[in-house]
């Protein structure tokens, strides 16, 4: 026998073979409970981490880390404001556009989108768009030629493909109103397209065109871009390093990063994940009920057994740690085995889901319906913690209540008909 005695009770009263059949059952109910909830907990949500960096990924994949906007105005010394910025901490490189909000037409069809204009030689510095081209070539956008780049469902929509022509449509300004009223007049002009590019992103894909920065200057009647995008090593670390960076300028330029430009999305996904959590951790929870039912059923179980430990000199305290030990081993057992679960789960979703779609017939994610088609998986260690920590500490209090009522067990009373 070893010291402590308390545990050293409540580990013998865990692995007794002597309780009821109900009993038993229930305390593997309680485990199994446990281990699932944990197991579906690190999965769901390394799921959803994975779900959410692809995402990120995606949507950075044509947009940079972070900005620098002139509100509107031209940087016409951009160049040189871009040579100032090279040796910011973090920084991979920085590039000019231009964004104009536009409708492309090629008749029948008409479909608004943005017309960016780009300096291609700098633009693979702040984007993956070269990757994302299905048709062409991004050096095909030379300046002075009014060459044009379309996404994949943009021009789709347009019915149009390499080597059509489609109509530019931006709004004029007071210089190009109407003599005879305040009517602007819109400025029109074709562009041949050269390229097709698919990033996987609807918002992207279906609303955005590329042109070159000058044809884009010329069109809009500016002597330069209006903002300057930036890219850094890391992207997490960008909202920080955006500023940094600005303050080796001159002021006058608005600093935006990637979670102000896309904070719906990433407001929404923590959402999911924290509703995600809470209703997960509800089979937690009824495995957490069932630990009291057993310690009750035990408790009741033990009377005499409680009534000989006092009467032999152990205190009430000591007796509380010894149901409070038949829990906490429950549900560090119940805990350990889902973890475990949980992280080969996580580890091995690449594999099991194109196992589970070829055995039984369907697509989690079909393809001809959503961008992303399968289903990637990221865990996080702080995850894993926060879940196995939790499940503990909801085991730990499921013992109180059953340990302090056995604590309460009068030697007296329980030995009366013995």
């Amino acid at each position: 026998m070893f010291q402590p005695l308390p545990v050293f009770v409540g580990l013998r009263y865990s692995l007794a073979r002597e309780h009821s059949f109900f009993v038993s059952f229930i305390t593997w109910v309680s485990l199994v409970g446990v281990a699932l909830g944990v197991a579906a907990l690190i999965t769901v949500l390394s799921v959803m981490n994975g779900l959410e960096s692809e995402l990120r990924t995606r949507l950075l994949s044509l947009t940079a880390h972070a900005s620098l906007n002139a509100a509107g105005a031209p940087i016409g010394d951009w160049r040189s404001r871009i040579q100032q910025l090279q040796g910011a901490p973090g920084l991979v490189g920085a590039a000019p556009f231009l964004d104009t909000d536009a409708m492309l037409s090629r008749p029948p069809a008409m479909s608004g989108a943005i017309v960016r204009g780009i300096d291609p030689k700098l633009e693979t510095q702040v984007s993956s768009i070269g990757d994302a081209m299905r048709e062409g070539k991004l050096s095909d956008l030379e300046p002075n030629t009014n060459r044009i780049i379309l996404g994949r469902m943009l021009a789709y929509q347009l019915q149009v493909g390499v080597g059509d022509e489609v109509t530019v449509m931006i709004p004029g300004n007071a210089a190009s109103s109407s003599p005879g009223g305040d009517a602007l007049v819109p400025r029109l002009r074709d562009f041949h397209v050269v390229g097709i590019f698919e990033v996987g992103l609807q918002e992207h894909d279906s609303v955005l065109a590329l042109v070159n920065l000058e044809d884009a200057e010329a069109f809009r009647g500016l002597d330069g871009p209006t903002g300057i995008r930036l890219r850094f090593y890391d992207v997490l670390k960008a909202p920080q390093l955006a500023r940094s960076a600005a303050a080796r300028l001159a002021p006058g330029l608005e600093v935006r990063d990637w979670t102000q430009d896309n904070e719906a999305y990433f407001r929404a996904i923590r959402i999911e994940k924290t509703m995600m959590g809470l209703i997960l951790m509800l089979i937690v929870a009824v495995a957490v009920f069932n630990i009291v039912a057993t310690l009750v059923m035990v408790v009741n179980d033990k009377r005499t057994d409680i009534a000989i430990l006092r009467t032999l000199g152990l205190s009430p305290r000591g007796i509380i740690a010894v149901f409070m030990t038949q829990g906490v081993l429950i549900g560090w057992i119940g805990a350990g085995v889902g973890v475990a679960l949980g992280l080969a789960l996580a580890c091995n979703v690449d594999v099991i889901v194109p196992f589970l779609e070829q055995s039984l017939g369907f697509h989690f994610m079909d393809p001809d319906v959503y961008y992303i088609s399968g289903l990637p998986s990221e865990v996080h260690g702080g995850d894993v913690a926060r879940i196995a920590m939790a499940a503990l500490l909801l085991t730990f209090v499921a013992t109180v209540y059953p340990a302090l009522q056995a604590a309460r067990t009068q030697p007296a009373e329980a030995l009366r008909y013995e």
